[in-house]
């Protein structure tokens, strides 16, 4: 399946939603929930940006901190 238009995003978004995240698209903007349903990240369809990839990562070591190191 494909959830964005980055492979790199792509490949991430995948191994996340088999550590139990879960995504749902939208129509320009697809939304991932974590595990716990606390925390949802918004990931562009065809993002632009050329940190989108580095700013991406860092949204998801944000929330694994917060889920972990409560």
């Amino acid at each position: 399946m494909k959830y964005t238009s980055n492979k790199d995003m792509n490949n991430l978004i995948k191994l996340l939603i088999r550590s139990d995240w879960v995504f749902k698209h939208g129509s320009k903007h697809g939304r991932l929930t974590s595990p716990d349903g606390a925390y949802k990240i918004t990931v562009s369809k065809s993002p632009s940006d050329y940190r989108c990839l580095q700013n991406f990562r860092s949204d998801v070591r944000r929330v694994n901190n917060m889920l972990y190191n409560e």
